[in-house]
């Protein structure tokens, strides 16, 4: 597809405009001005129209098809909450307008906090953070902030291999160094190595639960033991909460801080769909280093509070991005406490199921590799698939599933690269061709050809056969002619681009 500088022509334009009426006056300080005629691209409407139209078809999205992106929960956005955020109360308001002309907004803020604190088990918390990682950036702010308040500084941040992807970068980012704690043969935290590890310098544990091979740590209470002895804090990566929302709260497992993706979990747009939004919760002792502002209620309505003693500051223009916060707010008066636990209980379902059924062709490292779709339903919950927390539970039912994965899963194409040259990328390109977006690859690091799907909670019995059938002809295929597997996709629009190239290179215009 050409560019659009590609469809300029010298002097064509939108819009005519007539001769301005308003006389010219020149500005004194000339080196303000711009020298030269900026380079825009010079088209008719039409033309202008019909470009950025067959952009957006050439886009792929949660409503275009499948998209099992491992570790991101890319469940679908009702079109409701879109129509709440785009109330001319919430949309024609400003940040800098007088709190007695925002009470509508305020009370959205203090109200969607309110219910993450009920969710999440915790006892306050702040919108302000703009992201997932900038929740983490900010949690551990905070962090080092406690921590300098009893005149310790603390360096370590430690981080399981299994931890979500960002941990260590906003960690080192925050100004500590990181301590890589290694995952057991069973894909869970390696108790004997996290002693070794906890010392004076540790100021907390990153921990993601479910992990990113889709795994409950169920040593959670004794990890927490660890932790809490060592007068360190446990943090908790949100990022995996849409597994256990409404089930069992961060809060009570032991965590001290946490954030959550509300453009994961609660059904916002992620990614290119729009801003996400990563509020911070915590505990109480450390509520005094929250970032500002902060929304109280009292009999007058509602209104900014004083900024907490010790706080971190602020970490984001105004009070984060509102209408993302907005649309989450609606997600959860929309489910209420029942329909948020049954969100949690389908995701889980839909991922055994999907695993189930590809773990027959591909293998599953991780629990699930025996079970079958039937057999699935059989367990009713006992091996985790219906929600269960205790995913190696030892019963028989259990032992005899192999055990069960949470919200997503991860299978392995090594043996099939060993025997065919088919790699875990060359199945995702793959997928292109059957109308589905490709799962994550290559990820978590600690299974080789590593493929994590997730079909979250949105996705029907049909979507997931559909693409289980996608999968396993892919595999049968590169058995019979992989050379076909390594050259896909074939109908995109793009087919195999020189990936590392078009990242450090991107050509945006002529």
């Amino acid at each position: 597809m050409r560019l659009i500088f590609d469809k300029s022509v010298k002097d064509r334009a939108c819009v005519t405009l007539p001769a301005s009426e308003i006389p010219v006056y020149s500005v004194k300080n000339a080196g303000f001005l711009r020298i030269a005629a900026a380079e825009l691209p010079e088209v008719s409407e039409l033309d202008l129209v019909r470009h950025y139209d067959a952009l957006s078809a050439r886009a792929y999205g949660v409503d275009s098809g499948f998209y099992p992106l491992g570790s991101c929960t890319m469940k679908y956005n009702p079109k409701l909450h879109e129509s709440m955020a785009g109330l001319c109360g919430f949309t024609d308001i400003h940040p800098l307008q007088d709190e007695t002309t925002v009470q509508g907004a305020l009370e959205v803020v203090y109200l969607l906090t309110e219910y993450l604190k009920e969710i999440t088990g915790m006892d306050d918390g702040s919108l302000q953070p703009a992201a997932g990682a900038h929740g983490e950036f900010t949690s551990l702010l905070m962090t080092d902030a406690y921590f300098r308040s009893k005149g310790e500084r603390r360096k370590k941040i430690l981080v399981p291999d299994s931890a979500h992807g960002t941990n260590p970068a906003s960690a080192a980012m925050a100004g500590f160094s990181v301590v890589n704690i290694p995952s057991r043969r069973d894909g869970l935290v390696d108790l004997n190595a996290l002693r070794a590890e906890t010392d004076g310098g540790v100021a907390a544990l990153m921990l993601t639960n479910p992990n990113t091979l889709g795994l409950y740590e169920k040593n959670i209470a004794e990890i927490a033991e660890i932790i809490h002895a060592n007068d360190s804090l446990l943090y908790y990566d949100g990022a995996n909460l849409n597994a256990v929302m409404g089930k069992i709260r961060p809060g009570d497992m032991g965590f001290d801080i946490m954030h959550i993706n509300l453009h994961k979990t609660f059904s916002a747009p992620h990614g290119g769909g729009g801003p996400g939004s990563g509020p911070v919760l915590c505990k109480s002792f450390l509520r005094d280093f929250l970032p500002y502002p902060l929304v109280g209620a009292s009999e007058g309505g509602y209104g900014f509070l004083k900024p907490p003693k010790k706080s971190v500051g602020k970490v984001r223009s105004f009070y984060g991005n509102f209408l993302v916060a907005l649309k989450a707010f609606a997600y959860i008066i929309a489910l209420g406490r029942g329909g948020i636990r049954d969100a949690a209980e389908k995701a889980v379902l839909n991922a055994n199921y999907m695993c189930a059924l590809v773990s027959e062709f591909l293998e599953a490292p991780f629990g699930g590799a025996r079970m079958n779709k039937t057999e699935v339903s059989e367990c009713g919950g006992e091996g985790g698939c219906a929600g269960s927390f205790e995913c190696a539970a030892e019963s028989e039912k259990s032992k005899k599933f192999g055990g069960a994965c949470m919200h997503e899963f991860v299978v392995s194409a090594e043996k099939l690269k060993v025997d065919t040259g088919v790699s875990a990328l060359d199945i995702a390109k793959a997928l292109i061709d059957y109308g589905m977006h490709p799962p994550t690859v290559y990820f978590p690091l600690t299974v080789h050809e590593a493929l994590m799907f997730e079909p979250t909670e949105t996705e029907s019995k049909e979507t997931i056969d559909a693409a289980a059938a996608a999968l396993r002809e892919i595999v049968g295929e590169a058995a019979k002619n992989p050379e076909k597997i390594k050259n896909a996709p074939f109908t995109a629009h793009v087919g195999r681009p020189d990936e590392v190239k078009a990242a450090r290179k991107p050509v945006l215009a002529r």
